[in-house]
């Protein structure tokens, strides 16, 4: 029977910043003796990641992955673009997609320990960013898009799309990709946002001296510019802006999207 409490392993990675599962072994190896372990993950050279779980870690790596009846997207976050593009951290990011996209957004945690070690080998601050799971219903089709620079995913994107092929679903991922749309329809746009920007524009419409008479279609239009900029149906079409993509789209629904990126 081990001499130590799952609080005692708890408490020795909190100090030390340790994984889980080296603070257990920690334990075992000194017979619960909670300083003779620290003193074997220094010497493992595990301890200190505490200190570098409070350091920013805005650079990563993004991979996408698709199953039968599901996609899932997930964000392993780092510390700078070296260690991203470490063979290793790519590796780990692309397994934790098809975790996801196989098992559900929890599956991730499955890999804490491999996430642990990387944390030790490339001694920088290291965890799971942001994760998206689509499970899709059967009349619909995923359209995905990866954009790779150095070797590694940094803009990943998901479209659900109903009545129509995995082609227009593509292409609808590489438009936003892009265009960065924030949501599907002008509706889903917090009523907050719109209220404050209409304030705005109307604040500069007439400290630019707009005629009171045109001021509230004036406001309008230039609102219109600004739900273009937000919302996906509204925005014109990457590969032809003369058409929105709700045209490109014609009779197919767009279900969800999903985009996540390195630095946004």
């Amino acid at each position: 029977m081990p001499n130590f409490t799952a609080k005692d392993v708890q408490a020795l990675r909190q100090t030390t910043g340790a994984g889980m599962l080296d603070c257990k072994r920690a334990l075992e190896e000194s017979d619960g003796d909670v300083e003779r372990a620290k003193v074997w993950l220094r010497e493992q050279g595990l301890a200190g990641a505490a200190k570098r779980a409070g350091r920013e870690a805005s650079q990563g790596a993004v991979a996408l992955a698709v199953e039968a009846g599901s996609a899932a997207i997930v964000e392993l976050r780092c510390e700078t673009d070296f260690v991203a593009k470490a063979d290793g951290f790519v590796s780990l990011v692309d397994e934790l997609a098809q975790l996801v996209a196989a098992k559900g957004e929890g599956a991730a945690g499955e890999r804490q320990a491999a996430i642990d070690d990387l944390k030790t080998t490339l001694k920088e601050n290291i965890s799971v960013g942001r994760v998206v799971r689509f499970t899709l219903d059967d009349d619909s089709v995923v359209g995905t898009y990866l954009h790779v620079q150095n070797g590694r995913g940094v803009n990943a994107v998901l479209v659900e799309l109903r009545g129509g092929d995995e082609q227009l679903a593509h292409d609808v991922a590489v438009h936003i990709a892009f265009a960065r749309p924030t949501h599907l329809r002008r509706q889903e746009v917090p009523e907050e946002e719109v209220a404050a920007e209409r304030a705005t524009i109307e604040t500069i419409s007439r400290n630019e001296g707009k005629p009171e008479a045109a001021l509230a279609k004036i406001i309008e239009g230039r609102l219109n510019g600004w739900f273009k900029d937000r919302v996906l149906l509204e925005q014109p079409y990457a590969k032809d802006e003369k058409r929105t993509v709700a045209d490109v789209v014609g009779a197919a629904e767009i279900v969800r999207f999903a985009q996540v990126e390195i630095g946004g």
